[in-house]
């Protein structure tokens, strides 16, 4: 029975009695046994299945809780546990009041909410307040549903008391808003919690127990709902010190506060860690010590035997650093699936993916695109490959694409073309054709040209005599071809301009770094940034897209950097492009950010960038404690050995790091952490490694 593995501490949270119970449920100390160890017990004392209630925030850990009590109890019993993330089951008991109810996308929404704003003339309100946008309205409207039980009012003007004179304009649209999502049967994914709240208030369930899973990550209308379902008996299990999703809305003063809020509350520490050393233990110790004790405890070792204490690995440059990791991945006897690299911010991982790439390691990223993935990479690579071998068809093709009026077909066509001009010379045939008659390639004849058929006949290269192109690129018999668009002969003039530039005998480096400064790879990046500038309202968010700018001109930088490591092209090729082949979406090393590690766990863990700005994210963060927790749970992560690494310097970036602060606090450089305001005027002082 599920009951008798429990350890002691876990047997005394799972046996409560009912009541309103918090189990403190430290890194790798059981909580899923705790929890199924809990609903086992409820079962062995007669409850009914059916007035059990379990809440979790995927429904993956759902399904595996209730997988491990079939192992236990007959399907039929436990498939009458109510279970699931907050939403699923929200949904699934709002679609048997409406059956017609449709859970509809952000994205839709987001245009219902933009057709409404759009009918209110904020220019002829003359206020000197820039109304917000209907995007920006929007997402501040879908924050405080998860945020606040007050009215929209009175939140917002707490954040923004300058907006005053456009409050009844907002009201009337969020109203209007509501209004018509009901008139529709649309509902959001906040919609789902607000009504099912709104239903229980009149409607009670009576559930004997409720069970919530990652309570620490509860924002502040789930915690209502939870109070609405008024249970006979609550069991949260949580811990404060992995309360990483504030970004996301989750309020921290739900554990915080859990003794207050239910004066008759138990609360249960499961410290034991069955999962990490004891080194590594004392380190996390250590360090998460410095927040604010809520709850007080101790993470205590669980398992014995053979330990590694905890690295710290220094580096002078942030690509030494990826590279060394890399190395020395490469040469560990641990099997890449059980090693994970975590870090706070995703840009780090382009460097650590690109060096294991080059190593020929096999790595796979939790989420985001893969650097080797990225449109901008695989553009360079593309002008790369047909470099070191003009006959690859499929690599023109891919950078034809960003030629407008181009498709495949076409672009098969004109590559066919270049290699007849050259007489089987691909290259030839772009910069110095020999042969200027098109190959047959059986255009359709269009037979109604109307007016001018000699200067504007389709074939003919006089239709382009407008735009301002070279004599070379307008005498080339490309421009014969019948299909070729004006905007096709824009980009082909570009490409043409690069090629002549381009000396594929060259270092790589030095061809790659003429590709980078080439208008060709200019108008890719703006077309790129672009897209990914564009709000799902159409409208381009001119921020936005300048972050999408320096992101995609740092990975340039980075396959550059890549680069003058090699001394001959094909070899570069081959080591990028041959050499990621292998690589499969479920297999290799594990890329992962720290929230994405939440709940995970690996023999060998290595937490990059340790310097101050990048972890802790100075920028992004919304409290030092915060970015502590999150250092608590990169670390925990490691069962048998911890790598802590960073670098002193960006060459790229030619910016100087200073080490982070939890590494002081952790013991591993000597010293006091200065805070970055206090480090003006004063001696810069070395760091002491230990």
């Amino acid at each position: 029975m599920p009951l008798s593995a429990l350890n002691d501490e876990q047997l005394s949270a799972a046996t409560a009695a009912p009541g309103h119970n918090l189990i403190i449920a430290s890194a790798g100390t059981g909580k899923t046994s705790t929890i199924v160890g809990r609903i086992a017990h409820l079962l062995n004392s007669g409850v009914d299945p059916q007035k059990i209630l379990l809440l979790t925030f995927t429904n993956k850990a759902a399904g595996e809780m209730i997988a491990r009590l079939e192992r236990f109890f007959p399907k039929k019993v436990v498939s009458k546990i109510e279970s699931g993330t907050f939403h699923a089951v929200s949904y699934r008991w709002l679609k048997e009041l409406h059956p017609n109810l449709a859970l509809k996308q952000p994205g839709e929404l987001k245009t219902l909410f933009r057709s409404i704003y759009e009918k209110h003339n904020f220019e002829r309100m003359n206020v000197d307040v820039a109304p917000f946008s209907a995007t920006y309205l929007y997402e501040m409207y879908s924050l405080y549903q998860n945020a606040s039980l007050e009215g929209f009012d009175v939140w917002f003007l707490e954040k923004y008391p300058e907006h005053e004179v456009l409050m009844d304009t907002y009201m009337h649209i969020v109203e209007s808003f509501e209004e018509e999502k009901i008139t529709y049967g649309f509902a959001s994914f906040n919609d789902l919690l607000l009504r099912i709240k709104a239903h229980l208030e009149e409607n009670h369930i009576p559930f004997d127990e409720v069970l919530v899973d990652e309570y620490q990550d509860t924002n502040t209308l789930q915690s209502a709902l939870i109070d609405t379902l008024r249970p006979k008996s609550l069991f949260c299990v949580g811990d404060y010190d992995q309360s990483i999703y504030a970004f996301n809305g989750a309020n921290i003063e739900n554990i915080a506060t859990f003794g207050t809020r239910y004066p008759d509350a138990k609360v249960f520490t499961l410290k034991t860690n069955y999962r990490s050393t004891a080194p590594i233990l004392s380190l996390a110790n250590r360090v998460i010590e410095r927040n604010e004790r809520i709850y007080p405890k101790k993470l205590e070792v669980g398992r014995h035997g053979k330990t590694h204490p905890p690295k710290l690995l220094i580096y002078n440059d942030l690509f030494e650093q990826y590279q060394a990791i890399a190395h020395s991945i490469k040469h560990t006897h641990v099997p890449n699936n059980d090693i994970a690299v975590i870090f706070r911010n995703n840009s780090s991982a382009d460097g650590i993916e690109a060096s294991l790439r080059e190593l020929g390691i096999t790595c796979k990223r939790k989420g985001g695109t893969s650097f080797f993935d990225a449109k901008e990479i695989k553009f360079l690579l593309d002008m790369l490959s047909l470099l070191v071998n003009p006959k690859d068809m499929m690599a023109f093709i891919h950078i034809f694409e960003y030629a407008s009026g181009i498709g495949s077909a076409l672009s098969k066509e004109m590559f066919q073309c270049f290699v007849h001009f050259g007489k089987g010379s691909f290259r030839q045939g772009v910069l110095h054709p020999v042969q200027t008659d098109l190959p047959k390639l059986n255009p359709k004849k269009n037979v109604q040209l109307g007016l001018f058929d000699d200067d504007f006949e389709i074939g003919s290269a006089t239709r382009f005599r407008h735009l301002d192109l070279s004599a070379e690129v307008y005498a080339h018999p490309l421009l014969k071809h019948p299909k070729i668009t004006q905007e096709g002969v824009k980009f082909f003039e570009k490409f043409y301009r690069l090629m002549v530039h381009i000396d594929p005998y060259e270092a790589p480096s030095k061809t790659l770094q003429t590709i980078i400064g080439s208008r060709l790879y200019e108008g890719i990046v703006e077309t790129l940034a672009t897209q990914r500038g564009r709000l799902k309202t159409g409208e381009i968010d001119e921020e936005k897209k300048k972050t999408a700018r320096e992101r995609i001109l740092r990975k340039a930088r980075l396959l550059l950097d890549l680069s003058r490591q090699y001394k001959e092209l094909g070899r570069f090729v081959n080591a990028m492009v041959l050499g990621g082949g292998e690589l499969s979406e479920g297999e290799g090393v594990n890329l992962l950010t720290v929230h994405a590690s939440k709940g995970l766990e690996f023999p060998e863990v290595y937490v990059v960038d340790l310097v101050d700005g990048r972890f802790p994210n100075r920028r992004m963060m919304s409290s030092i404690e915060e970015e502590r927790r999150l250092f608590y749970v990169a670390v925990t992560r490691a069962k048998d050995k911890l790598y802590l690494s960073l670098a002193k310097f960006d060459k790229v970036k030619k910016v100087e790091y200073t080490p982070s602060q939890f590494l002081y606090e952790a013991g591993l450089i000597k010293g006091e952490f200065v805070e970055p305001e206090q480090r003006k005027g004063k001696k810069k002082e070395s760091a002491k490694y230990q």
